[in-house]
């Protein structure tokens, strides 16, 4: 009679998203994740990129942890694999989330050294290209930002940079390369030498060597001394710099157009730094990295046990069985 009652018996689950309000994203990462390996899986030229993809983070182990004072029950991620594969929305988010928390660990003892460093967001573009001319237009770029940051006005004003490429798809099928630029300026740059966008823009104009003025965004990141609004600030211009290289729906839109993408980028670096943030951030990453095991202080918490999510691709979630 046993095993017939537990034959009749629905396997009941539970859900990731409805677990951890802060592990919803991971629902969204996978299911993109599947969108893209799918893409790969269509040529065999990117079968090893599929086969890697298929087996990222499909199985999640968190710790349980009990706040020591309320009691509080919440989980921490201890074990996942990933791939690494450079355009796995997975391991594009969990890459991201990495350098905002190293940026922020780093952060207090910048603004102690530099206590009046202002921080300010760059945005610069070129005019479209064909997607088979991506790869020499970002190293062109590349060089042209070399040019401006050899200008006398940069070296005199700048401490440091943090520079990152996106590329999105426009319309017409073309890429769209732009860099984002944190940038650290000395005080002195808004009391004596403060540039206009017109002027940043005619900087890298010339830089560029084009007969074009290329659209160009300078915004400055409020004072310090606003304190919460200056964190959030703060916090939107990093997310905005150390954001996906290309969005997950730029990359599902036409499979001919991400393939080439991919030959096109191959092996190029997508983030610099340079000045006092120089090596702050790197490219090559490991699980442990992506783990972001050293993200919270958990002093206040006591492990009490492991629990395992797998991802269910029917079903768009990360769910476990309960017992």
């Amino acid at each position: 009679m046993r095993n017939i009652d537990n034959k009749n018996n629905k396997v009941k689950y539970e859900n990731l998203s409805d677990r951890s309000e802060k592990d919803k994203p991971w629902d969204i990462h996978r299911k993109d994740c599947d969108a893209v390996s799918n893409l790969y899986f269509q040529s065999s030229e990117f079968e090893k990129y599929y086969e890697r993809m298929e087996d990222c983070s499909g199985r999640l182990e968190f710790n349980q942890l009990m706040n020591r004072e309320t009691g509080e029950l919440t989980i921490k991620l201890s074990k996942a694999h990933f791939c690494r594969v450079r355009h796995c929305p997975v391991c594009q988010w969990r890459k991201s989330l990495m350098w905002k928390a190293r940026f922020y660990k780093a952060l207090p003892e910048i603004e102690k050294e530099y206590k009046s460093a202002r921080w300010m967001f760059l945005t610069l573009t070129v005019e479209n290209c064909e997607i088979t001319e991506l790869k020499s237009t970002i190293q062109w770029m590349n060089k042209s930002f070399i040019k401006m940051i050899q200008r006398k006005h940069f070296k005199k004003n700048n401490l440091g940079f943090v520079k990152t490429t996106e590329i999105t798809r426009s319309k017409d099928g073309k890429a769209h390369p732009h860099f984002h630029v944190l940038l650290m300026m000395k005080s002195t740059y808004f009391k004596s030498s403060y540039l206009k966008t017109s002027d940043w823009a005619e900087i890298w104009r010339d830089c560029l060597n084009v007969s074009y003025v290329p659209v160009v965004d300078i915004r400055v990141v409020k004072n310090k001394l606003n304190g919460d609004a200056n964190k959030s600030a703060l916090a939107d211009a990093v997310a905005e710099t150390l954001k996906y290289a290309v969005k997950p729906a730029d990359m599902t839109k036409n499979r001919d157009w991400f393939h080439e993408l991919t030959r096109q980028v191959f092996k190029m670096r997508f983030v610099s730094t340079g000045g006092v943030l120089k090596d702050l951030f790197k490219e090559e990453t490991t699980e442990e990295d992506l783990l972001l095991l050293s993200e919270d202080n958990e002093d206040d918490n006591k492990e009490i046990g492991s629990v395992c999510f797998n991802w269910y691709k029917s079903k768009s979630k990360y769910r476990r069985k309960i017992e």
